[in-house]
């Protein structure tokens, strides 16, 4: 009832409808197997993915959802999947993954490269006026990957987890919370709670993306991530990062561990602190490496 609550925030989603999907390319690539598709998941626009799985093997990989970021690179997308960036460690999420014998996917979000050419601001407004929440599309669209993934028979469909790096880590907890289909949730510099956000005067370190409209009349952050409960969870933050401030994200470890301990798994719940900025650190890479490894 509490997810269907929460969704209920996200304004009028799409009716579910069958999936088409199209592999434009499948080659070698940086040495893992990269398919380039493009997807009808929401019924309003084409959705461009890249699925990347090991060179040996057919199957059925476990499957790790990687959610790109923001850093306002509208252009950039979802090749931060393929090529990183300069606030993330080498090489590329898809490289190590598929290294670690997973698959991974990552779709471009509304907004940012092939499906540019509105400004985030201008599809807010829009979907606004539609009764739609940007977020919510965003989710959805996730969640509808999630579905075409599931039914592929190189992947197992039991064996879900879900990571990503700022904004992408921002989807990654969201998507937990609303899909129990992902056992693993990785977040790296989006440990956000709202009401630490407002009292900092953080809003504006932030895009229009996330905000959800009367959301917190009827939820607060903890709320929201307690959803995650008992299934893991490594959230992953700098010290010195502006746009996840540090009270927020020790009220919220403070809550999270006491929400894994009432249910006889506090080891499933690990909070990272690292003394760097909006950034993974090596370390951060190699702790969450280890925490995939245990868990999926």
């Amino acid at each position: 009832m509490t997810r269907e609550r929460l969704r209920g925030l996200l304004g009028d989603l799409p009716v579910n409808k069958p999936i088409t999907a199209t592999v434009l390319t499948q080659e070698e690539y940086d040495g893992y197997l990269l398919e380039s598709l493009v997807l009808d998941l929401n019924g309003i626009e084409q959705v461009p993915a890249y699925v990347a799985k090991p060179l040996h093997g057919e199957g059925p990989f476990p499957l790790v959802v990687v959610n790109h970021s923001h850093g306002g690179d509208y252009e950039r997308g979802r090749k931060e999947f393929i090529k990183s960036s300069h606030y993330l460690q080498e090489p590329s999420f898809a490289k190590v993954l598929t290294g670690m014998g997973y698959a991974a996917c990552c779709i471009d979000m509304w907004g940012f490269n092939e499906r540019g050419g509105k400004k985030e601001s201008e599809l807010v407004k829009e979907m606004l006026w539609r009764g739609r929440v940007m977020w919510g599309m965003m989710i959805y669209d996730n969640m509808r990957m999630v579905d075409y993934m599931c039914h592929r028979e190189d992947i197992d469909a039991s064996r879900i987890a879900t990571m990503g790096m700022s904004m992408g880590a921002m989807m990654s907890w969201w998507l937990a919370a609303l899909d129990e289909r992902i056992k693993v949730a990785i977040d790296i510099c989006g440990q956000v709670d709202a009401e630490t956000l407002i009292a900092k005067r953080g809003l504006d370190h932030h895009g229009f993306y996330s905000y959800v409209p009367g959301l917190l009349k009827h939820f607060k952050t903890l709320d929201i991530q307690k959803l995650i409960v008992p299934r893991a969870r490594m959230s992953m933050v700098g010290r010195n990062d502006r746009m996840t401030p540090i009270e927020g994200v020790e009220y919220l470890a403070d809550g999270l561990y006491e929400a894994y301990q009432a249910a006889g798994k506090a080891d499933y719940w690990q909070p990272f602190i690292s003394s760097a900025g909006h950034m993974e650190t090596l370390e951060m890479r190699v702790a969450w490496q280890k925490f995939l490894a245990e868990h999926l």
